[in-house]
C-alpha cells in the first residue's frame, strides 16, 4: 500500500466506528457470502448430496440460486444499515458525486445484468459443480470485455451507492466486498478450469 492509499484509509477511518453492531454485520453479511456457495457448491460437486436429495441437479442448483440471491439481498440491506447509521463525508456530499455514484450504479448493473444473461440462471449459480455444463466458457459482453463481470459489476454497485450516500462507511465496506471478490476469484477460477478440463478430456476419449 503506498502512501496515497493510506491517506485515503486513515481518512476514511477517521469518519468511520467499525465497532458499531450495524458494520460489523455488513462485513459479516459480506464475507459469509462467497464462503457459502463455494463451501456449498465444492461439497456437491463431491458429493452429489443436493442433487439426489432434490432428485435434479437443476432443482438442486436453482434452490442453492435463490439461497445465494436471498443472502445478496441480505447483504444489500446489512450494507445500507451500516452507511446511514454513520456520519456522510462532505466533500462527497454534493450533486456531481452523486451523479458519478448513479453513472457507477448504472455500469454496475449493466455488467450484473448482461452476465446473467449471457450465462442464465445454472451458469450464475455455480451450474458446473452440480454437472451442468456449457459446451464451452461464454466469451461474448461482457466477458470479452473482463473475467468475472458480475463480481466488477457488483463492486461498482456498491461503490456508486456509497458515493449516492457520500458515505465513508460505505467506501470502506466497498473495499471489503472488493477483496473479498478477489479471493473468491482465486479459489474459484483454478477449481471451474478443472471441472471443464476434465470435461474436454472425457469428451476426447468418447471420440
Amino acid at each position: 500500500m503506498n502512501s496515497a492509499d493510506l491517506y485515503v484509509m486513515t481518512r476514511l477511518l477517521g469518519y468511520v466506528d467499525i465497532s458499531d453492531p450495524r458494520f460489523v454485520a455488513a462485513v459479516l453479511a459480506i464475507t459469509f457470502n462467497p464462503l457459502f456457495w463455494n463451501v456449498v457448491a465444492r461439497w456437491e460437486q463431491k458429493t452429489r448430496k443436493l442433487s439426489r436429495a432434490f432428485r435434479s441437479p437443476y432443482l438442486a442448483c436453482y434452490s442453492l440460486g435463490c439461497a445465494i440471491l436471498l443472502l445478496n439481498f441480505l447483504r444489500s440491506h446489512c450494507f445500507t444499515q451500516a452507511m446511514l447509521s454513520q456520519p456522510k463525508m462532505e466533500s462527497l456530499d454534493n450533486p456531481v458525486a452523486y451523479c458519478v455514484g448513479l453513472a457507477l450504479l448504472g455500469v454496475g448493473t449493466v455488467f450484473v445484468l448482461s452476465s446473467f444473461f449471457a450465462l442464465g440462471f445454472t451458469g450464475t449459480f455455480l451450474g458446473d459443480y452440480f454437472g451442468i455444463l456449457k459446451e464451452a466458457r461464454v466469451t461474448t459482453f461482457p466477458f470479452n470485455l473482463l473475467d468475472n463481470p458480475m463480481y466488477w459489476g457488483s463492486t461498482a454497485n456498491y461503490l456508486g451507492w456509497a458515493i449516492m450516500h457520500a458515505s465513508p462507511a460505505g467506501l470502506l465496506l466497498t473495499v471489503v466486498v472488493a477483496l473479498i471478490y478477489v479471493v473468491a476469484v482465486l479459489y474459484e477460477e483454478p477449481f471451474t478450469a478443472e471441472i471443464y478440463r476434465q470435461k474436454a478430456s472425457q469428451s476426447h476419449k468418447r471420440s
